[in-house]
């Protein structure tokens, strides 16, 4: 008979660093990053995968991490909205979110912002119908997606000049 063990060690790359972790084989990628790394921006909602309130960049791709088993992370690059801030400056989704109101509660912020960094890294071009697509998946309650969408529509337009 195999023994399940008590804890699992893998590395991460989380906001760039390289990272040793050790867990409970049973938990999410979520789980890991809020309760062993201490990465808690991530935010914790419906456990469901539908509302968006987890999600992260795994390999440049945005996913629920209340979804993925944190046992299928092992060496891949994990970005969180704590890796996001360039220094002492906001990246610009941050900042746009602010000057825009995109967020009330903030719960469903970070989520919807590492949603728009996986989209304007893919397409720094990007239209209104292809923002609101992009960002389907992640419910808000408080603030009305009008004021995420022109935060986005911004930050997108502040990384273009950023590129010339």
């Amino acid at each position: 008979m195999n023994a399940v063990p008590d804890r699992v060690h893998l590395r991460y790359v989380v906001n760039g660093e390289d990272t040793p972790v050790s867990f409970a084989p049973y938990k999410t990628l979520l789980e890991v990053l809020r309760e062993d790394l201490d990465l808690t921006g991530t935010k914790h909602g419906c456990e469901l995968g539908e509302c968006g309130a987890c999600t992260v960049l795994l390999d440049g791709q945005p996913v629920l991490s209340c979804l993925v088993l944190a046992l299928e992370c092992g060496g891949r690059r994990i970005e969180t909205i704590e890796g996001l801030a360039r220094g002492p400056e906001l990246h610009p989704l941050q900042a746009a979110f602010a000057d825009f109101g995109g967020s009330q509660c903030g719960y469903c912020t970070p989520g919807v912002i590492m949603t728009a960094k996986a989209l304007l890294d893919q397409n720094p071009n990007v239209t209104r119908d292809q923002i609101r697509e992009a960002t389907a998946g992640n419910l808000c309650r408080c603030t009305g997606y009008l004021q995420i969408t022109e935060a986005i529509e911004d930050a997108a337009r502040v990384l273009r000049a950023e590129r010339k």
